[in-house]
């Protein structure tokens, strides 16, 4: 049966941030719960299948509760909204309103999914952490949001956030300049991270003063690393050897979070990857926080949530198509 329900708008902002631009926001609802959403006299009509219309007026109070805590709404956070109610955890959306930090420019940092929230409560709660799932989910930006965030609140002295410098493809030998200028370009993105949190300017001075420091794997073995805030990002690119190295640097009052996509793995094929190897040796070690991002986590263009989802099904596809083969090869020995 087809039914209209009325919602009120309490808050000025919430009818702009619903709708969108070019009304991309509510059509997006539209289309995903088959309602019609219409404004009449400064209220929102919920036109359909009274089940769907039911599901819409849910969705509208945690909307409406998040531009109330100054959260702007796109598609992403839409398509967020609307899978945490198709599992019927809408409720959780008033998890996400913590602010990290307020970077240079002003913008407040808070998670925007249950993972990253998740993520963020392993890094309080543990020395050791690690973070690992596809691009676009947010652990390295995060790690040095909470980086920031000790280092404000004088948790730590030091910020040191290192990453290893992989040939993806490349040969940092033909590469142009001395050491230094051929390493940056894989620092790159921990960089970014740093200038917008705090700004080029601080970034510079710390790193001159050596309160920030910013350096490739290497450069970390036989140290000791007391009162740090340390981030190992692409930990998928280190061997078993570099990750012992790196995890056994870790001194008093420090915290350690490791991140990494085991899918973007661009060591030589016989080198393993030691964020696999530490992932099984340290479970369930108290002390080490581990979360598995999913495509759910994913905060970039929507088409990379999709984009993730067709190399998982590409991937399990030739997984079997391998079992498959393994089974055969058996049997015909056998045979033989």
């Amino acid at each position: 049966m087809i039914i209209q329900k009325k919602f009120e708008i309490s808050e000025p902002k919430f009818e702009r941030e619903l709708f969108g631009d070019f009304d991309e926001n509510v059509k997006l609802i539209e289309k995903t719960l088959n309602i019609d959403v219409i404004l009449r006299e400064g209220n929102v009509i919920l036109i359909g299948e009274e089940s769907n219309v039911d599901s819409a007026s849910k969705l509208m109070i945690e909307l409406q509760k998040t531009v109330s805590n100054g959260k702007k709404l796109d598609k992403q956070s839409i398509n967020y909204s609307l899978s945490l109610l198709f599992e019927g955890s809408e409720g959780k959306l008033k998890e996400l309103e913590d602010t990290l930090v307020i970077t240079h420019s002003g913008k407040s940092v808070q998670p925007k999914t249950l993972g990253q929230k998740e993520y963020i409560k392993l890094i309080t709660d543990n020395d050791i952490t690690f973070g690992i799932g596809p691009a676009g989910t947010g652990k390295t930006y995060l790690a040095v949001a909470m980086a920031v965030r000790a280092f404000k609140r004088d948790e730590v002295s030091r910020i040191i956030l290192t990453r290893p410098a992989v040939e993806a493809g490349e040969s940092l030998g033909f590469l142009p300049g001395d050491l230094k200028e051929k390493i940056d370009p894989y620092l790159r993105p921990l960089y970014d991270a740093l200038f917008e949190m705090l700004g080029s300017e601080k970034v510079g001075k710390y790193l001159e003063r050596g309160t920030i420091e910013v350096a490739p794997l290497a450069f970390m073995r036989g140290r000791t690393l007391d009162n740090s805030f340390i981030i190992l990002d692409e930990a998928q690119n280190t061997t078993p050897e570099q990750m012992k190295m790196f995890l056994t640097r870790l001194g008093f009052g420090s915290k350690a979070v490791v991140t990494g996509d085991i899918t973007q793995i661009d060591l030589p094929i016989k080198k393993s990857s030691g964020l696999l190897q530490a992932t099984e040796i340290l479970k369930g070690i108290k002390g080490i926080g581990n979360i598995m991002f999913t495509e759910k986590d994913v905060v970039r263009h929507e088409l990379v949530q999709r984009i993730i989802k067709a190399y998982e099904k590409f991937n399990s596809r030739e997984e079997a198509k391998r079992e498959k083969s393994k089974g055969n090869n058996k049997n015909s020995n056998r045979r033989k």
